[in-house]
């Protein structure tokens, strides 16, 4: 368990990405899969060919402004690597089969590298994951998205088998972080925690019925579930933030 004082680790992949353009790729990834996310539900195989192929062109022309070969690598590869993140939270939450739209944007991404890009690829691919602080400014971002959506797809929900379902199911995956990232993943539950809340502050929302029952039901969840030597640092560090943010709102 890393204390909320402790130093991060480096990111030894910020030579080639710095946190601006971590950040950036982490918002690509969450404006593409939103529309691939459309394209698929819509069911016009005509208009997901037209608009993957559009979104491929941005993204790809995206990567291909780094200043080398290898920037260039790392950023189709921090685009491959959100995209992939996106799409297997909502496969798993929404309980769907795939996405044929994110399919062929992945498959498009990556069909126009020669054999030496393709193995840089799958080096840099590797290399997100290789230490849970490399690229970690991205993985923050992509993470916090992600976890939002979701808890948003809950407090929209007028079921409340489907509202309490995905918020089980955001809970899984909060939990399941601090496993994948024993060192910093309590730090990103902290940051979705932190962020549910300042959503509720700013938009009013999940003050009453199914959408507070949800939170509820998540909050508890967490409280419940999380390992004892990150729970506490959890909720306090989530605690300070949104106190932060209020103290930040107050006229001075």
């Amino acid at each position: 368990m890393t204390s909320s004082s402790a130093v991060l680790p480096a990111d030894a992949l910020a030579g080639l990405a710095d946190a601006d353009t971590q950040r950036r790729a982490a918002l690509l990834v969450q404006d593409a899969f939103a529309q691939v996310f459309r394209l698929t539900v819509d069911g016009d195989d005509a208009a997901a060919g037209e608009g993957v192929a559009q979104l491929g062109n941005a993204l790809g022309n995206w990567s291909a402004a780094a200043d080398d070969g290898d920037g260039r690598v790392l950023r189709l590869a921090l685009l491959l690597s959100g995209l992939d993140q996106w799409g297997l939270a909502y496969c798993q939450a929404f309980g769907l089969q795939g996405l044929p739209a994110l399919s062929a944007l992945l498959g498009t991404l990556r069909g126009g590298l020669d054999a030496t890009d393709d193995s840089r690829l799958q080096r840099h691919y590797a290399s997100i994951g290789a230490a849970e602080g490399n690229a970690i400014d991205f993985k923050v971002d992509v993470r916090r998205a992600i976890h939002l959506a979701l808890w948003h797809g809950a407090v929209a929900s007028e079921e409340r088998d489907e509202a309490l379902r995905l918020a089980a199911q955001l809970g899984g995956m909060l939990v399941a972080l601090t496993r994948e990232m024993p060192e910093l993943g309590w730090r990103l539950v902290a940051d979705a925690l932190a962020h549910i809340q300042i959503q509720c502050l700013a938009h009013g929302l999940a003050a009453e019925g199914l959408a507070r029952e949800a939170t509820e039901a998540l909050f508890a969840a967490l409280a419940r579930e999380l390992p004892a030597s990150c729970r506490d640092e959890v909720m306090a560090t989530s605690a300070r933030v949104v106190m932060n943010w209020q103290q930040a709102r107050r006229p001075h």
